[in-house]
């Protein structure tokens, strides 16, 4: 094309876009002020019935129930998947370090290895009595297939090994100190909401323990009593987050026993509540519930209104959802975001507090170098 015809046909369209603007856009009012036009793309078909159209989103609608609950499944797995990792870490990083502080010490003496732990570990590893072989039976029963005086040297062996393991761990102890053993891995904290839950302690506290827990459960009456003593030990230091996670299968009762909860929090007595069911769990009707209302003084219409409405059934229903994707159990607790299962002990949950300190002091301290 010769150059006069290219400038022809550019001068054409800068006539035609001039013209169409003209045309689009009232005079006065440039096209830069005007709404900008976007293209909406029709819902994709993925499947036509008598001719009209089955669309992409009328497929999510209908599978989103199966999709949330693969969803939950999956963050389930991760949970687990992650906490193997980190025990496997953590066991790991022990027997390592175990091994070089025992590697020096022998170096000292001048012998081997495995002389100097036949030495030290000499009359510390205990023969298992066949009354340990016959609990650990029992205890594990469903695990094997043949009677006791079948697998009786197999399990004998095993606690065997487990004393040793115990013995070693005794002896890595004793010498951590001596060398200065410091480990910096660091531990598996989970996200745990606490948004819309009953809480008691500063939103700012430097321990944040949620726990997860249900009102028929004497597992989680005990944990609740340890989690008060936890409370008054530690005072605004620890903030206490509670959420609902009632076994309905095994206690029928506890599904109303949280509502009935959440109903007092509406009163701002959550807490006194909650002490109270958990002091006399066998008694979770709603006509006991109600008792229990009238006993710190509620506003009992208020409270029946809010009970008989089941206002509170989706909340629960979410903070159960939530449990299963962390994979928790009835009861347990984070702390900090690290999961403890079962009725953990004042003195186990004041360990892990010492612990969370001891790293916010160094993290302050690494913060103002």
């Amino acid at each position: 094309m010769s150059s006069q015809k290219r400038r022809i046909v550019h001068l054409g369209l800068a006539l035609g876009v001039f013209l169409f603007s003209r045309s689009a856009f009232p005079q006065g009012v440039p096209p830069n002020s005007r709404a900008k036009v976007v293209n909406i793309t029709a819902p994709r078909t993925i499947a036509t019935f008598n001719g009209m159209p089955v669309t992409e989103e009328d497929l999510r609608k209908a599978a989103a129930p199966s999709l949330d609950e693969l969803s939950i499944q999956v963050n389930q797995m991760n949970a687990n998947v992650a906490r193997m990792e980190q025990r496997i870490l953590e066991t790991s990083l022990l027997h390592l370090l175990a091994d070089k502080l025992f590697e020096v010490e022998a170096a000292k003496l001048k012998i081997t290895k495995d002389a100097y732990l036949e030495k030290e570990l000499q009359g510390k590893v205990k023969e298992p009595a066949q009354q340990d072989v016959a609990a650990f039976y029992e205890a594990n029963k469903q695990r094997f297939s043949e009677p006791l005086d079948k697998v009786t040297e197999q399990i004998r062996q095993y606690l065997k090994n487990q004393n040793r393991e115990k013995a070693l761990g005794d002896l890595a102890d004793s010498l951590k100190a001596e060398y200065n053993v410091k480990m910096f891995l660091p531990p598996l904290r989970q996200d745990v909401k606490t948004n819309g839950s009953p809480a008691l302690g500063p939103l700012g506290a430097p321990i944040t323990i949620v726990e997860f827990s249900d009102f028929q459960c004497p597992a989680c009456a005990q944990l609740a009593k340890t989690l008060r003593e936890v409370k008054a030990k530690y005072g605004d230091g620890v903030r206490l987050v509670y959420r609902q996670f009632p076994l309905e299968q095994t206690h029928p009762l506890a599904k109303k026993g949280a509502e009935a909860s959440l109903c007092a929090e509406e009163q701002n007595h959550f807490w006194e509540f909650a002490d109270l069911t958990f002091e006399t769990q066998n008694a979770l009707k709603p006509e006991d519930l109600k008792a229990k209302a009238a006993k710190l003084g509620l506003d009992g219409a208020a409270f029946d209104k809010c009970l008989a409405s089941g206002k509170y059934a989706p909340k629960i229903l979410q903070d159960e959802r939530d449990a299963f994707s962390l994979a928790a159990s009835t009861p347990s607790i984070f702390i900090n975001g690290r999961y403890f299962p079962g009725a953990v002990s004042l003195e186990e949950i004041s360990k892990v507090i010492a612990e969370e300190m001891a790293l916010r002091s160094a993290g302050s301290a690494a913060g103002n170098r």
